[in-house]
Order: C-alpha cells, then sequence, then structure tokens
C-alpha cells in the first residue's frame, strides 16, 4: 500500500494577489484553512513548502511543519520535490500529494480521492475531475478540461487536458482540479524533464507527463474546489467558509 505525504507549495509573489498564502480567512491566513483541510483528510503528515519565511512562520504558529524552499521555483511541483527531499532524503514515503495552497475551501474526501488510483501499481500519477455543471464553464478557457476514457466506476485514464472545449459533441465535459498524487519516482522523473511542446502551447503542466508516456489517472469527485486567484475569489472563499465551525 502507498505511504504518502501531503505537500503544500505556497508562494507569495501573486501577480493577481499579493501575499496570498497569508491572505486572511476569518481571523486566519488562507495558508492555515488549506493545511487544516489536508490534516482533516488524515491520508499521511502535512508539509507546507514555502518560498518566505512568513509563510513558514504562519505554520508553525498553529502547530504546522513547513520547510523554506528556494523562491525561484518556476512551478509548485519543483518547490514541493525539494521540500520532500529536504524533508525525507531516505525516500520513507513513496507518494507525493500536491494539494494546492489556494484551495481553501478543499474537501478531505478530494484529498483523499486523489491517492486511490495509486493502488494501482501501473498508475505514475494521479488527479481530480469532477462534471460541469455551469454552461459558461464550457468555453472558459481558465477552467482546465479533463479528456479521458473510463477505466472503472468514477475513475478515467487521462487522454489529454485542455483548455479548449473537449471532447467535442453531445455528452458531459469535465473540470480538472489540480490535485495530484505522485509516485515519489514520477515526482522525481517529472521534475527532470524540460518542458514540453503541448505544455509549452496550452500552458498546462500536466501535459509535459502525458507526452512524456506517463499514466495519469483521474479520480472524479462531486465538487470543485474555488482556487483563490483574486480579490473577487477571496471574498468568495470567506462567504464559503463562514459557516464552517471554526477551529
Amino acid at each position: 500500500m502507498p505511504n504518502p505525504i501531503v505537500l503544500i507549495p505556497a508562494r507569495m509573489t501573486s501577480t493577481r494577489l499579493p501575499g496570498k498564502p497569508l491572505a486572511d480567512i476569518h481571523g486566519e491566513p488562507m495558508i492555515a484553512h488549506v493545511w487544516r483541510r489536508a490534516v482533516e483528510a488524515d491520508v499521511g503528515p502535512v508539509l507546507v513548502a514555502a518560498d518566505h519565511p512568513s509563510i513558514v512562520e504562519a505554520i508553525e504558529a498553529i502547530g504546522g511543519r513547513a520547510v523554506l524552499t528556494r523562491p525561484d521555483h518556476l512551478s509548485g511541483s519543483d518547490r514541493i520535490f525539494e521540500a520532500v527531499c529536504a524533508f525525507d532524503p531516505d525516500g520513507r514515503y513513496d507518494v507525493v500529494v500536491n494539494v494546492q495552497g489556494d484551495l481553501p475551501t478543499i474537501e478531505r474526501s478530494a484529498v483523499r480521492a486523489a491517492v486511490g488510483p495509486l493502488s494501482d501499481a501501473d498508475v505514475d500519477i494521479a488527479t481530480l475531475a469532477t462534471e460541469i455543471t455551469r454552461p459558461e464553464e464550457r468555453d472558459d478557457p481558465n477552467v482546465v478540461k479533463a479528456v479521458g476514457t473510463e477505466i472503472g466506476p468514477r475513475r478515467l485514464r487521462a487522454l489529454y487536458f485542455t483548455r479548449a472545449r473537449a471532447p467535442w459533441g453531445e455528452g458531459p465535459l469535465l473540470h480538472h482540479i489540480g490535485l495530484y498524487a505522485y509516485r515519489r519516482e514520477a515526482l522525481a522523473r517529472f521534475v527532470a524533464l524540460p518542458p514540453s511542446p503541448l505544455e509549452r502551447r496550452e500552458r498546462l503542466e500536466q501535459l509535459r507527463a502525458l507526452e512524456a508516456g506517463m499514466r495519469i489517472d483521474i479520480a472524479l469527485v462531486d465538487v470543485a474546489p474555488l482556487g483563490v486567484d483574486t480579490p473577487e475569489d477571496l471574498r468568495r472563499a470567506r462567504e464559503m467558509l463562514a459557516s464552517r465551525e471554526k477551529p
């Protein structure tokens, strides 16, 4: 059975929402809410991979663990790889779950669901998707679509990811959720690969893995978490979390 560790990459240099990890949500920084949801999922220890000491301090203040990483990483996957190698150099944890640091409304069940496909030894990377229900999202390039073939109940093998409306024709469309579970060796291989042509064209990092022949499976979940990228997203997150019991 896999032995997972959860990594949350967090960086301060957001263009549309500077200082995003420390944005206040009901008296706590956003990164604290994400950390708490990941801990509640109970799939393994949780570690924040931070690019600034203030994020480390915020997590340690609530009893969590964080690693300070280089500020110049180009992606969250690079950041979590540095962090997991520093925290676990002996490789005790063979699965790395990447929970984005701007998902304060992530459900604990979604974090658990991401690990499930890795029970199949042929799967390199697992991720999540949910059916699109809002018509305006079907053609929205900011809503990434997952295209896959069904291989079991609520389970797909990924064929492609795109910002375009796909697949063509009648039928459901799937909203890809950027939460990943990597086998440790798959993450090491992935970050060592150069950006691929389709990755550059679509601006979707996961296409690098598909172009390299790595297998990605998709677990279907019921709800997409809110990703906080703008002040308006932050307002919505505060509203959504207002009804939750405060710690």
